[in-house]
């Protein structure tokens, strides 16, 4: 399985060169507007401490991260997204460029965006209420960090297995906008590239 993912990747790695300049003439604002495709955005996050060394060479500074999944840097010059936020502090995920914002609600910007919290502490806090023993307030007060976890499709593209061929591909491009308790007061505002690979019936692998 790991042979066949890996010749689906370089696959469309290659057609991403095609594509596109490369990953040095990709921008992360670009990346984080969700302005790539998938191979294009895997090739970009590939070199950023691949041989191409593209954080180095964009002065960008490795940043000790509190969430383990994440891989963060400072720019040397701030960035504009969505619109009006400026920062200097990005993130890599498994699959997604993140902004870091400084903003405690990110329902500030999802509305926006159009993107629904997907993890929503509201009915929590209506449960307790209705137990009798809080009122709404204190049940507030009792989830002080209120999760946020949401995302938009953009693209969502399957590609079957061509005839001859053993697997075929699922690429979704997706606006993600969260928080977490290791940034207090942050919002991550970003985009997920995902791949996945199916096979000839086209059932993910």
């Amino acid at each position: 399985m790991m042979s066949l993912y890996a010749l689906a990747l370089a696959s469309a790695l290659q057609h991403a060169d095609t594509a596109n300049g490369g990953p040095a003439s990709t921008s992360e604002v670009d990346a984080i507007h969700c302005r790539l495709d998938v191979p294009g955005y895997t090739q970009f996050a590939m070199a950023i401490d691949g041989e191409e060394k593209l954080a180095q060479t964009r002065r960008w500074k490795r940043i000790a991260s509190r969430n383990a999944f994440m891989n963060e840097y400072e720019l040397p010059q701030a960035i504009t997204v969505a619109g009006a936020y400026s920062t200097r502090r990005i993130a890599f995920t498994a699959n997604a460029i993140l902004a870091i914002l400084d903003l405690p609600d990110p329902a500030t910007v999802a509305r926006a965006e159009q993107v629904e919290n997907a993890m929503s502490s509201d009915p929590m806090i209506a449960a307790l209420v209705d137990t009798g023993t809080m009122t709404d307030a204190q049940a507030k007060a009792a989830v002080p960090f209120r999760k946020f976890m949401g995302e938009r499709i953009l693209k969502d593209v399957t590609e079957p297995a061509a005839e001859g061929q053993s697997y075929g591909s699922h690429l979704v491009v997706a606006r993600t906008i969260s928080n977490a308790t290791t940034h207090p007061g942050k919002t991550f505002y970003g985009c997920s590239y995902r791949f996945e690979m199916l096979d000839k019936d086209g059932a993910p692998l």
